[in-house]
This record gives C-alpha cells, structure tokens and sequence, in this order.
C-alpha cells in the first residue's frame, strides 16, 4: 500500500535539487549560480551531519511494532537517499564545469579545476606557498608507532602516497589550512584573473615536504560527523555548562560519511579507514574537490555577473526625532526585511535601553547575530537600570557556542538570563517592553517570523510585527513569567491564550479548530479556502486535516520552501491541495496562515512551521494579524507569491519539483514585493 505522506528525508533532498536547479538557470547571473552550487554543498553537509546518522540508525533496527521505524525500513529509504545524491552530485560537477567554468572564462576569470598550474604563474605560486601556506600544514605520518591522529568535521585533508622503504608504500596525512587561509588564491595577469585551490598549491609543492621521497599519489579526502549534542531531558545541572562540554566533543562524533578523491587504489582506501577506525562510516568517491560551500567567498568584483542590488527600503514611520514606541501606540506597523531596512528592529531595542519611561524589556533570542547590536543594546538596557530578561535559547543547532557567549555577556552586565529546559527549545520571535509615563504602564511589543538577528536579515524574507495590542501583550507578558520560572515540562493548562497560538499550549489545537471551521464552510455549500505559507510541512495530524479539509471541498494553497510530507493533487486523498516551492535570490522564511472565513479573513503570522518539533517539542507563538492595512498589505504580498510561475515549481504527487507554465507572463515573486513595497503599497 503507498503511503500517503512523503518520506521527509526524500522531501528535503528534493528541496536541495531545487536549489542545484538554480545553480544551472541561465536566468541566474554567473556570479550567483556558483554561490547557489555553495548553498548545495553546504546543505549536503549539514544532511550528512544531522539526518543521516538517523536514517543510518533506523536501517539497523528491526521493526520491533514500531510502525515508523517500519515503513522507514521497508521502504528502502536509506538506499532512495544515496541514489539521489549521486544523481545530484553528478549534475553538480556538469553544472561546474560544462556550465560555468567555461562562462568565468569568458569573462576572464579562470578557475583551475583539476588542471595544472601555467608555467608562466608557478613562481609566484610556490612564493605563496612558502611564505604564507607552509607554516600551517602538520603532516601525519601513519606508520609512525603510536600516532595518533583524529580527522576533525568537515575539514580537508590530502592523503599522500609516498613510496616506503623496501618498496612498500606509506600513508601521510596532510592538512588543508582553509581556516587559516582563504580556500583560493588570484594571480591576476594582464587580461585574465586565474583562481586556483589551496589544495592545488600545497598538491604541487608537495616536494617541498616530501624531500628525495618519490610521491606516488595525493587525493584528498573529509569525514563528515554526527551534529547531535546529547543533552538529557531531565538534565538539571547547569544546562551552559553542559552544552559547552558536548560542544567540544561534537567533531569528534561517530563518523558518517568517507568522502575521498577519484582514482585512490583500494588497498589505500582500506587502510586509511582501518587507521582512522572508519569501518562503519558510508565510503563515498566524491570529485577532486570537497568542501564546495566554500565557492560562496568564491574571489570576484564583477558587478555584471551579479543580482542587481535591491537597496533595502526604510520604513516610513514618524518625522523627524520621533519616538518609535509613541508611534506604535498610535498604530501597528509591519516591516518586511530584507526588503525593507532592519534599521526598525534596531531602533526598538536601542530606543528601549535609553527611554527612561522604560523600566523592563524582555525578548527570547534564538539565534543571535556574533556581532549583534541587539545584544549590545540589551546589555546597555541593564547597565541604565532597566529590568532585562532574556530567554537564549542554547540548543540552537551550530549557534549553540556564540548564544552561550553573549548569554555570559549579556548575565555580566546584569541581565537575567533565562534558559529552556534539555527537553524543550524556545523558538519564539518575540520582544516585550514595558514603559511607564505618568503612573501610566503601557507595552509596546514585537512579534516576528524570524530572528532577532540583522545578519541573517540581510537575506531571510520575513516579517516583524510592531504593536501596543493591550490583550495580545498581557498574554505575552503572561508567557516570559512563564517561562522565566519554569524548571521542567510543566502543565501547558497554566496559561489561558485567546490572542497568541502558542505551541505546548493552544496552537495545535487552534489550527484544527480554524481548519474545521472552513471544512464546516465547504459542506454548507459556502466558499471555503485556507491559504499556508510555511518552510517545512511534516506533522501528520494537521496533515490529515488538511486532507480531510480537501475532500470536504476546501481549496488549500500551500507554499512549503523545503521538507514537505504532504502529497499534494492525490484523487480522493488531496485533490484540492496545491503546494508550491520558491526558491530564489533570497531564502524564503516568513510563516503566513490565512483561514477564508465565509469571506472576513483571518490571518496569523508567527515562528512555528508544522514539523514534530515545532509542535511537540518547542514553545511557539503565532499571533494574529488586526490592523486593517497590514492585513491587505500581507494578502497582496502573498497573492504575489502565488502567482509566481518564474521561480516557483508545484511539487506533484512522485515529489517532483514541476515547473509552473508560462501563459499570461513571467511573475517573479520577489522582485514584484520588492517593487511593491518601494512604491509604498498597502
């Protein structure tokens, strides 16, 4: 029997072949084409990290009547996935180099991909070798007795044949210095800008190291670790503390992926992976480069091969020294970075730290920019008096130790610091400040799909709410003191939400609700549609009641950016579902639910996708959308994004990613919002 939900592993690689995709769109300019072939690469290594120990763990087990280890077994999926994956590496390295090798060329950028450096540069290359490289390359001897040597994560190493004593060869490991030392070095010649590899350099004065010694072979070679931290859910020690000590220990996890050149004779390959104690990772023959993240600081300033710049647009908000706060009392606002300028969010938290009518500011911080001036401003809050509570979220994957930095910062300059137990993330958006002007106390909040952090606004769509709504602030309100003494679990029935969806507590079961609302519509013969924008799709039992909702009659549109287990356009099953995927020059990340409503729309905006974890195992806040203006202005924009038919694809019932046909015109969603938006719509 098929299975109505798509395999959420699957689901995501074909979101990541649709981002190869773009690597091979003549419609991308040259520049941009390689930095998505970086994006790929740099997804496939955090695949490789994070879901393949998992996928690995459960081709193992029996399937002892747990009926998702067995169909995850039975289906093969483990085999599925590695099929894909050579199928997309291939179209990799032919985008690479029948692609866009030969187009750098053309414009006089000359990329050495396994070819040998010209003559005419090797001084200078071997000067940069000597000079700058030489200093940094620590090469392992294995036949040494009693070497030790632990290959990190995800670094590059060269294994080098050597020929031994009495003829027998030896194995010497050397390291690629590409943390010390950009990953491509520029010779620049008249007309023409030749990049070449590090490892290239360090390939062709190996002679340098290995003096009288014949080198056979040099093929490089990276291993790929488990990302996860184990932290115990009833853990109730010092949770910082605890993190730290398993984030030294993350690269050096099980080992799950050999990744190594073409052309490395077996015998070589079986006692490296003896000598590294490899035997269960998956040995896989890559291309003669790895690490292929690293074309995003690909070395070019050519403009031409660029996107044209899309200045960012500042929100139009008072005259002159206005005071944001006294604005946002007047009337929500709603900014739509990276469109529009972040410069707002700054200016919330900034003006909070030197108000003097402000007297207590409370945020949760996911994933904090290293340089952030949020942060900064939060710690210049405390230092100016006012009462700062701050949830850092210290399971955030891979911005685990910068969170714990500035929590230690942010704790030394007296802000209370507030940490999720082992068992629960925080992954709400959200920021209180309370302000008290003439014995008067008000609340000015703010309410967003992503981030607190400017970097990541820079090129994450999302939206960020501006209110002084009295209700949804006090449950806000309600919420922080909730979390700020809450040691463990805890009863989600403490809390009575009207305004805010908050995950642990009503969303879940006020989605279903709003979903059988407009089921109830469509069998009352009424117009009935429900329209959901979101970056993954996974739970099944809001799934089925989208399934229930498409065979009542309701139409339901969906834009899911990457995991999607919902099987779209199925006779019976979900004929009325349509689900489209954008993938563009910026990564698509607001979460937006509109629920038709007999005609009056509703519309919620807020953190949560509708994955596992979202649901079961984090705190999450939607919240709704009032304001009569923002609400037509976000239903335009998405309006927009459904019309899409020049980046967009609909994923169809074999989890294709289909492109969308052309009649009528080309409509490219994201510079129609950005043109939009510039012109001051809504």
């Amino acid at each position: 029997m098929q299975s109505e939900f798509f395999d959420r592993d699957l689901s995501w690689l074909a979101f990541n072949g649709r981002v190869l995709e773009e690597a091979g769109s003549e419609h991308v300019p040259l520049l941009e084409r390689i930095r998505f072939l970086s994006i790929y690469s740099s997804n496939l290594d955090e695949f490789y990290r994070v879901r393949m120990p998992a996928v690995m763990a459960l081709e193992k087990l029996q399937a002892k009547g747990d009926e998702e280890i067995a169909e995850h077994v039975k289906r093969d999926v483990l085999l599925q996935i590695i099929e894909i994956i050579n199928q997309q590496q291939e179209r990799f390295g032919a985008i690479l180099t029948t692609g866009l090798l030969p187009l750098l060329k053309e414009k006089g950028i000359h990329l050495l991909y396994n070819e040998p450096i010209p003559a005419d540069i090797s001084t200078e290359v071997s000067d940069y070798f000597y000079t700058q490289v030489m200093a940094f390359l620590q090469p392992v001897f294995l036949s040494v007795s009693g070497i030790k040597f632990f290959p990190e994560n995800n670094k590059i190493y060269l294994l080098v044949v050597i020929e031994g004593e009495k003829g027998f060869d030896e194995l010497v490991i050397i390291n690629i210095p590409s943390d010390n030392l950009p990953r491509f070095y520029t010779v620049k010649k008249e007309n023409e800008q030749i990049v070449i590899f590090l490892d290239d350099i360090i390939k062709y004065n190996l002679s340098a190291i290995f003096k009288h010694t014949f080198v056979k072979g040099c093929y490089s070679f990276k291993i790929t670790r488990d990302a996860e931290l184990e932290v115990a859910d009833d853990y109730a020690g010092d949770i910082a503390r605890k993190i730290e000590e398993q984030l030294t220990k993350r690269d050096f996890g099980l080992a799950t992926r050999l990744l190594h050149e073409p052309g490395l004779e077996h015998e070589h390959l079986r006692l490296l992976t003896i000598a590294l104690k490899l035997q269960h990772a998956m040995i896989v023959q890559g291309g003669h480069y790895h690490n292929l993240k690293d074309l995003g600081s690909f070395p070019s300033n050519n403009t031409a091969i660029s996107y044209e710049r899309w200045p960012a647009i500042p929100l139009k908000v008072g005259e002159g020294a206005f005071s944001l706060f006294e604005e946002v009392e007047k009337k929500d606002l709603m900014l739509h970075p990276p469109y529009q300028s972040y410069d707002m969010v700054l200016r919330f938290f900034n003006e909070a730290a030197v108000d003097p009518a402000v007297t207590e500011i409370y945020v949760t911080l996911y994933r904090i920019a290293s340089d952030s001036r949020i942060g900064n401003a939060l710690v210049s809050a405390a230092k100016n008096g006012k009462k700062v509570s701050v949830l850092v979220e210290l399971k955030a994957r891979f911005d685990e130790a910068n969170n714990i930095r500035w929590a230690k910062k942010m704790k030394t300059a007296g802000v209370k610091i507030i940490y999720s137990p082992a068992s629960l993330k925080v992954h709400a958006k959200i920021a209180l400040v309370k302000r008290r002007k003439e014995n008067r106390i008000s609340y000015v909040g703010l309410l967003a799909t992503g981030n607190m952090n400017e970097s990541t606004a820079r090129f994450y769509t999302d939206h960020i709410l501006f209110t002084a709504h009295p209700e949804i602030l006090r449950e806000m309100e309600l919420l922080f003191i909730f979390l700020g003494h809450r040691k463990k679990t805890g009863n989600p029935g403490l809390i009575n939400f009207n305004y805010l969806l908050v995950a642990q507590f009503n969303l879940q079961q006020r989605f279903l609700q709003l979903i059988d609302r407009e089921i109830e519509h469509a069998r009352a013969g009424k117009e009935a549609a429900i329209t959901i924008k979101m970056n993954n799709l996974e739970e099944k039992v809001l799934i089925n009641k989208l399934y229930e909702a498409s065979q009542a009659g309701v139409k339901v549109r969906m834009i899911v950016r990457s995991i999607c287990c919902l099987k779209p356009g199925v006779p019976g099953l979900s004929e009325h579902i349509i689900v489209t995927r954008i993938v563009d020059r910026y990564l698509e990340h607001g979460r937006i639910f509109v629920f038709h409503n007999n005609g009056t729309p509703e519309l919620y905006m807020g953190s949560s996708d509708w994955m596992n974890r979202n649901i079961y195992r984090r705190i999450e806040v939607c919240f709704p959308v009032f304001d009569s203006a923002i609400k037509k202005q976000v239903l335009e924009m998405l309006q927009l994004q459904l019309q899409d038919n020049g980046q967009a694809v609909q994923i169809d019932p074999q989890l294709n990613n289909v492109p969308l046909p052309k009649e009528g015109g080309l409509v490219y969603s994201q510079q129609a919002i950005y043109n939009y938006l510039a012109k001051g719509q809504g």
